[in-house]
């Protein structure tokens, strides 16, 4: 008995002990207990499943041998196919990307002309639609039962093969796609180009053209470049447009061939897979590390200065402004309209008309129970994951900036890691991490966890960074006053920080929604039956030869991402500066 009661001092005076240690961490207003379980959210739902992607990867061959499963793997003949393809399509793309990115930036960024808020939102719309509906939108339209083109008598020959799936229509949708990251790039320099330096050129004699090509574009350079770098690296990892074009295409890449085999065979072949995304992962850090290059050797500090305001063209602002609808007109209207005109058909192959145009696909989808589960899914989990990134953005921005806590800092790299490289990777990732069981909850492989947590590992840069730039802009001696006065820090966060970010805050948590509602790429190696989502109920329409409810679909899933954005616009008063790239 004397025992049992010294065993139980002995643990109530080691409870004691802990607690004060703890307890004194938290009330002393560092943050170390706050900082402790943020590392460990980090770690377990972003850093761990990407390291035990490379260590599958990095496992041997059959035969014992070191690094066997890699070297088996990149000797296969369809990897090196899948791999010439992957660079082909997206050294294709780059340049149709920088081409439109680089015109339309210098068009709208240097020159007065009218409708500038109505063309920078069609041109960032790309970013705002999903892969695999523009896909889905450019078949119809470059079909040869095209609703746009067909009645001008431009539509491919009946029975002919869709010319858009090829190399070269891959490469086209994904130029396309991708162009809004050259032209971001390019805006923002040209809004940092300081107008004294235009002033002097004007003075000097030097005329519109000689000062475009020998200033403007030099000083623009280094971002053009930037841009399109990192247009190559969004286009390794693209899968929505190579899946729906490439597979019936026949025209294979990495990630359409990492979905192919495990589609196929299932996790058996995970470490196979696993090796096809290390590749993905070495191209994307491998552009990536280049642009970081290209903007530290080639920026040009430009110092502080009045901005340079747009140019008045004169008598060719009329023709400008026809030149540049219509390339609006060609990459972004045409395959929307062409998108509604086929969700409107009554079949396939019946012409578009007053008589013929039909809601029946509509009421179709609506009466789905599975489509219907698919938008209950996708607006909860993309709902969910916003909410979990902000309640952990909050205290990550404070940590970062207020506490300075130097285990934040290096978690700040990490946390990026699932965001830049390809969707798919991260999707595999998960998969080799919460497939074997945990303790007390399983496996979570086939479940609606796994994508909530793939979701929150992809998702979270989208609103950390605006609530971290939030919280620098802000002043620090708030929070030192209320440090002073003896709040910890959980009311510092509550009642300083939250409130002056909220607006922030919740820009993130919008855009994050209008990404991650229409997301295919991780939730085609992730769903299961009961968890589908938008993104693969129109692939899998697409793919069952219902063009017409894949159309239905994925208008109804558009209207829901331009309502996020029109509230996202509608906020627009109390956002930071920079949150609405169509804005600014």
């Amino acid at each position: 008995m004397a025992g049992d009661r010294g065993a139980v001092r002995r643990a109530r005076d080691w409870t004691r002990d802990w607690g004060r240690i703890w307890g004194g961490a938290w009330h002393r207003g560092d943050g170390t207990i706050l900082a402790a379980l943020l590392a460990a959210w980090v770690l377990g739902v972003s850093v761990w499943p990407l390291a035990r992607l490379f260590l599958e990867a990095l496992a041997p061959g059959a035969d014992g041998v070191p690094l066997g499963l890699m070297a088996e793997v990149l000797e296969a003949r369809s990897t090196g196919r899948a791999f010439r393809n992957t660079l082909a399509a997206s050294a294709g793309s780059v340049v149709i990307a920088t081409v439109l990115g680089t015109v339309l930036a210098f068009a709208t960024g240097l020159l007065r002309l009218r409708g500038r808020v109505a063309m920078t939102f069609l041109i960032l719309s790309p970013l705002l639609i999903p892969s695999q509906t523009m896909a889905l939108a450019w078949i119809e339209l470059s079909g040869s039962n095209s609703p746009v083109l067909r009645p001008l008598g431009l539509a491919p020959p009946p029975g002919t093969t869709n010319p858009i799936y090829s190399g070269g229509g891959i490469a086209l949708l994904m130029g396309i796609e991708h162009m809004p990251l050259v032209f971001i790039a390019l805006r923002a320099a040209l809004a940092t180009l300081p107008a004294d330096l235009v002033e002097a050129a004007r003075i000097a004699g030097a005329g519109r053209l000689r000062i475009l090509t020998r200033i403007i574009l030099p000083l623009a350079l280094p971002s053009a470049l930037a841009g399109a770098i990192l247009a190559f690296a969004a286009a390794v990892g693209n899968f929505g447009v190579p899946a729906l074009l490439g597979i019936p295409g026949r025209f294979p890449m990495l990630t359409t061939l990492i979905y192919q085999r495990l589609n196929g065979f299932g996790p058996s072949v995970a470490g196979q897979v696993a090796v096809l995304a290390l590749i993905l992962v070495a191209l994307a850090l491998g552009a990536l590390g280049l642009r970081a290059l290209v903007l530290s050797r080639l920026s040009v500090p430009l110092g502080r200065g009045a901005a340079l305001r747009p140019l008045d063209p004169g008598r060719a602002r009329l023709p400008l402004e026809a030149a540049i609808w219509a390339v609006l007109a060609v990459i972004a209207i045409l395959p929307m309209l062409a998108l509604v005109a086929t969700a409107l058909s009554p079949a396939l192959g019946v012409a578009l008309s007053a008589s013929t145009a039909t809601t029946a696909n509509f009421h179709e989808v609506l009466a789905n129970p599975t489509i219907r589960r698919a938008f209950a899914n996708s607006l909860l989990l993309s709902a969910l994951a916003a909410l979990v990134c902000t309640l952990v953005a909050l205290p990550f921005a404070w940590l970062k900036v207020s506490a300075r806590a130097p285990l934040i800092r290096l978690l700040d790299w990490l946390v990026d890691g699932p965001w830049v490289v390809p969707g798919t990777v991260v999707a595999l990732a998960m998969i080799l991490a919460f497939l074997p069981p945990l303790p007390l909850v399983g496996s979570l492989y086939g479940t609606f966890a796994i994508l909530l947590l793939a979701y929150l590992a992809r998702f979270l840069p989208l609103v950390l960074r605006p609530v971290v730039a939030g919280a620098e802009a802000l002043e620090p001696a708030q929070d030192e006053a209320a440090r002073i006065v003896g709040a910890g820090p959980l009311r510092r966060i509550l009642f300083v920080l939250a409130p002056a970010l909220l607006p922030a805050a919740m820009a993130g948590a919008l855009i994050l929604m209008m990404t991650a509602v229409n997301e295919l790429t991780l939730s085609a190696l992730l769903w299961s039956s009961g968890n589908e989502t938008l993104g693969v109920m129109v692939f899998a329409l697409q793919y069952e030869g219902n063009s017409t409810a894949a159309a239905a679909t994925s208008v109804l899933s558009l209207l829901m991402v331009l309502a996020l954005a029109l509230a996202l616009d509608a906020m627009r008063r109390w956002l930071p500066p920079g949150t609405l790239p169509w804005r600014d």
